[in-house]
C-alpha cells in the first residue's frame, strides 16, 4: 500500500484551519511534595522546553506533607509563647509554585486533599496517606481555601492568578478511594469553594467536577456507586456497543444552575477503560475501542452546548490509554502511536487534554520497581525518555495552521514562519479499531508487534523556500524502543551507571533522514511507514 500526497503551501483545503496544541496546554504530575525534588524539577524543565507546556496539575496541595494547615507545631516554643489554634504556612507551596512560574508555566490547581486536622476519615489512600474525605467543618475548609488563595494573590498578583485554573477536588465519584462522601457532599464542597474564591476576585477561574470515567450503566446515578448494576456491563459481549456516558456531568451542571453557581470550566478524566464488577463480585477490566476518547469528547461538547453554561471551557485533566501506574504498555512504542492518533483525531474538541503524567517520579503506589515498571511518565525515574516522550516532541513541532489532515497524519504550517511540518503514523488497520488497552489485555494472546504491513509515504510539498533543509525523523520498533533494549539487558532491577548511560543513548537514537527543497521550493521525500511507527518531518 502506498500513501501519496501533494500539497501546495498556498492552497486552501477543507481542513485549512487553526491548530491549537491542546495536548501541551496542561500536563499531569503526581503530587505537590514530589515537585520539591531536584530530579523532578530537572525533568519538568526539560518537558516545558521540549513540549511548550502552559499548565501543570498535581494532587496534594493541602496534604499534610506540605504543612499548609497547622493545628499543632511540635516543640521549641517557650511556655510564654501563645500561638493561634490554626496557622497557615506556605513555605513549601511557595517553593513549588515559585519554581513552576519561573519556567513560564501556570498552576492548574487541584484543591485537595483534606488536612488531617479537618478530615472526617484520615489515612484513606496511597502509601502517603491522602485524606480523601469531606471536612469535619465546612467553615474550616472555606477558611483554608480563602487563606491560601489570598496568599497566592498577594504573592503573585491578581493578574497572574486570574490565569490559573482552580479545580475542586479529584475524582469524587470514586468512593471510597478519592472521596468517602456522597455526591451531595461533593456538590456542597463545590458550592462552598466556588463562593469563597469568587468573593476574593470574581475573575478567578473555578470548575469541576473532576470525575472519572465514562461508564455504560447507572452505577453512579445515586449518591454513591451501586455495584449491583455493573453485572450486565461485565457480562456484555461487545463493550463498544454500550451507551457510554460521563459521570456526574449533567447532574453537576443542573446543581450549579439551580444554585446559580458559576462554572468557568468543566473537568473530567477520559481513560478509555472501565472496571465493572460481575455478579460474583469479581472485577472485569474493560478496554474500549481506539476512538473512544474522540466519541466521549463529542458527547461532552454536546452536553456543554445544551447546558446553562454553553461558554464553559472543557479540560480533560487526566488522560492516557490506561489508568494504571503499573502497566507496561505505558513504556512501549504502541502507546506512543495510540496517543498521537487520539490527539490528532480529537483536534478542536477540548481546551486541554492533560497527559497523565510527564514523569515516573510518581509515588501513589510507592516508588517504581525497576527502571521500566509501567509507570505513567513520559520520562522514567532515571531521566530516560520513553517513546511517548518522542511522540509529544514530534507533535510540538507542528505549526499552528492545518494544511491537510487524514486518518494517517497531519501537515501544518506556521503562520509566521511559513515552514511546513507534519506527522504520519501507522496504527494498523488490521486491529479493526481496537484500542491497545493495557499490557494484560494481550498477555498470551495477540502480539501487537505482528499486526500490520508497511506503508510507503510519498510526499510532495510545493511553495516552500528554495533550498530549505528538512529532516524526517522516525520512531518505530527498531528506533527509540528503549523497553526492548532494557529487556535485552536482562531487565536489571537496579541500573548500573553504564547501563543508564547506554539506555539514555539508545532511547534517543531515532532514525533521521535529510531532504532539501529544490530551487523552485518543491520538497519530495519517500519514507517507509512500518506498523507502530511515527514519522515527523520538519524544517531544520
Amino acid at each position: 500500500m502506498n500513501m501519496e500526497l501533494e500539497i501546495r503551501m498556498e492552497d486552501k483545503t477543507d481542513s485549512d484551519r487553526e491548530l491549537k496544541h491542546y495536548w501541551s496546554e496542561c500536563i499531569g504530575a503526581g503530587r505537590a511534595k514530589e515537585a520539591l525534588r531536584a530530579d523532578w524539577q530537572q525533568q519538568f524543565s526539560e518537558a516545558v522546553k521540549q513540549f511548550g507546556i502552559k499548565y501543570v496539575r498535581f494532587h496534594g496541595v493541602f496534604h499534610d506533607d506540605m504543612f499548609v494547615y497547622r493545628d499543632s507545631y511540635g516543640s521549641g516554643f517557650g511556655p510564654d509563647v501563645k500561638l493561634p489554634e490554626v496557622l497557615y504556612t506556605f513555605s513549601y507551596v511557595d517553593k513549588v509554585y515559585d519554581f513552576i512560574l519561573s519556567r513560564g508555566v501556570y498552576p492548574f490547581v487541584e484543591l485537595g486533599f483534606m488536612p488531617t486536622g479537618i478530615a472526617t476519615q484520615p489515612n484513606t489512600l496511597f502509601w502517603w496517606r491522602a485524606n480523601c474525605c469531606p471536612p469535619t467543618d465546612m467553615n474550616k475548609w472555606c477558611e483554608l481555601v480563602e487563606r491560601t488563595v489570598e496568599h497566592w494573590v498577594e504573592r503573585y498578583g491578581v493578574e497572574c492568578v486570574r490565569k490559573w485554573r482552580f479545580e475542586v477536588w479529584n475524582e469524587p465519584n470514586l468512593v471510597p478511594y478519592f472521596w468517602t462522601g456522597t455526591r451531595k457532599q461533593y456538590f456542597e464542597l463545590y458550592d462552598a469553594t466556588v463562593r469563597v474564591i469568587k468573593k476574593i476576585d470574581d475573575k478567578l477561574m473555578v470548575g469541576g467536577p473532576s470525575t472519572s470515567v465514562f461508564v455504560p450503566d447507572d452505577r453512579y446515578k445515586g449518591e454513591t456507586e451501586d455495584r449491583s448494576v455493573e453485572a450486565a456491563t461485565a457480562q456484555a459481549q461487545d463493550y463498544d456497543a454500550l451507551n457510554w456516558q460521563p459521570v456526574w456531568i449533567r447532574e453537576f451542571l443542573d446543581f450549579c444552575r439551580q444554585k446559580e453557581l458559576p462554572v468557568d470550566f468543566l473537568t473530567t478524566h477520559l481513560y478509555p477503560t472501565d472496571n465493572a464488577f460481575g455478579a460474583n463480585g469479581e472485577m472485569v477490566g474493560i478496554s474500549r475501542h481506539a476512538d473512544a476518547t474522540y466519541e466521549d469528547l463529542l458527547k461532552l461538547n454536546k452536553i456543554i452546548k445544551e447546558s446553562s453554561y454553553p461558554n464553559a471551557e472543557l479540560h480533560i485533566t487526566e488522560w492516557s490509554h490506561s489508568p494504571s501506574s503499573r502497566d507496561f504498555m505505558h513504556d512501549t512504542v504502541y502507546a506512543a502511536v495510540y496517543i498521537v492518533r487520539a490527539y490528532l483525531k480529537s483536534i478542536g474538541l477540548t481546551d486541554s487534554m492533560s497527559y497523565w503524567t510527564f514523569s515516573d517520579i510518581f509515588e501513589e503506589g510507592g516508588a517504581g520497581i525497576g527502571a521500566f515498571h509501567g509507570g505513567f511518565g513520559m520520562i522514567n525515574e532515571q531521566g530516560i525518555h520513553k517513546p511517548v516522550y518522542h511522540a509529544f516532541r514530534m507533535m510540538e513541532r507542528l505549526g499552528d495552521k492545518i494544511l491537510h489532515i487524514s486518518e494517517r497524519g497531519i501537515i501544518t504550517t506556521g503562520k509566521e514562519s511559513g515552514s511546513a511540518a507534519g506527522i504520519f503514523f501507522h496504527y494498523p488497520n488490521e486491529l479493526n479499531g481496537k484500542g491497545i488497552g493495557s499490557s494484560e489485555n494481550y498477555a498470551g494472546t495477540l502480539r501487537l508487534s505482528e499486526v500490520g504491513k508497511p506503508i510507503q509515504i510519498h510526499q510532495v510539498i510545493e511553495g516552500l523556500k528554495p533550498k530549505t533543509q528538512y529532516a524526517v525523523e522516525t520512531l518505530d520498533m527498531d528506533h527509540g524502543n528503549v523497553l526492548k533494549q532494557w529487556h535485552d539487558l536482562g531487565e536489571p532491577l537496579n541500573l548500573s551507571q553504564e547501563q543508564e548511560k547506554f539506555l539514555k543513548k539508545v532511547a534517543d537514537e531515532l532514525k533521521i533522514q535529510f531532504f532539501q527543497a529544490d530551487e523552485k521550493g518543491r520538497l519530495e521525500f519517500v519514507s517507509e511507514l512500518k506498523p507502530w511507527s511515527i514519522v515527523s518531518f520538519y524544517q531544520l
